[in-house]
C-alpha cells in the first residue's frame, strides 16, 4: 500500500514539475507576441499621427476633401458661380499645385540623371581597365610571337658557326721539341723535302 501511494506521489508531482516549464515556455512565447505586436501598433499608432499632423498644415487639401464642390472647381467644373475673388484664390492654389508638381518632377528626372552619370562613370572607369588589361595581354603575346618566330628562323649553319667561334682549333707543330736543337731540326726538315720532291715517303720513315 505505501509502495502504491509513492508511485502515485511520484507520477502526480512528477507531472507537475514537468508540465511546469512547458507552461511558463508557452507564457513566455505569448508575452514576446504580445510586444511584438505592441510595437507593430505603436508604429502604425506614430504614422497615422505624422500624418494627421500633416494634413492639418494643409488647409486647401483639407477643403478639397471636405468640399466636393471645390475638387469640382479645381477641375475647371462649376465655375459660374464663383466671383472675382474666389477665382483669384482658386488661380493662386492651382499655380502653387501646378509648381510642386512641376519641382517634384524635376527634381526626380534630377536623381534619375546624377545616376545615370554615376553608372557612365563606372564603366567609363571599367571599360579603362579593361582596354589597360588588353594592351598588357597583346604586348605579351607580340613578344612571345617574336622570340618564337626568331629561334625558328635562325640557320642551322648560322648556329653551328656561332658555335665553333667559341671554340677554335689549335695548330700543332710536329717539329716541337723540349729544347731546340739543330741538327735534328735539319734531319727531319731534309726527309720532308725529299717527300715533297718525290712523292714518296723514304722507307726509313715507314
Amino acid at each position: 500500500m505505501l509502495k502504491t501511494l509513492e508511485r502515485y506521489q511520484k507520477c502526480s508531482y512528477g507531472a507537475v514539475e514537468v508540465s511546469r516549464p512547458s507552461k511558463e515556455l508557452e507564457f513566455s512565447c505569448l508575452q514576446q507576441s504580445s510586444y511584438r505586436e505592441y510595437l507593430k501598433l505603436k508604429s502604425k499608432f506614430e504614422a497615422l499621427q505624422r500624418t494627421q499632423r500633416y494634413l492639418m498644415q494643409q488647409p486647401d487639401f483639407i477643403h478639397e476633401i471636405f468640399d466636393p464642390e471645390y475638387s469640382r472647381n479645381l477641375l475647371g467644373e462649376d465655375l459660374g458661380p464663383l466671383n472675382t475673388k474666389e477665382l483669384e484664390q482658386l488661380e493662386r492654389q492651382l499655380e502653387t499645385s501646378l509648381k510642386q508638381v512641376r519641382s517634384t518632377k524635376t527634381q526626380f528626372m534630377l536623381d534619375q540623371l546624377s545616376d545615370l552619370q554615376n553608372k557612365e562613370q563606372v564603366l567609363v572607369e571599367s571599360n579603362k581597365a579593361l582596354t589597360r588589361k588588353l594592351d598588357e595581354i597583346s604586348v605579351k603575346n607580340h613578344l612571345q610571337l617574336s622570340w618564337e618566330s626568331g629561334e625558328q628562323s635562325m640557320p642551322y649553319g648560322h648556329q653551328q658557326a656561332q658555335s665553333q667561334g667559341f671554340f677554335q682549333p689549335l695548330e700543332c707543330n710536329p717539329t716541337l721539341q723540349i729544347g731546340y736543337n739543330p741538327a735534328g731540326s735539319s734531319q727531319l726538315s731534309a726527309p720532308s723535302n725529299a717527300q715533297n720532291v718525290n712523292g714518296f715517303i723514304p722507307g726509313w720513315m715507314l
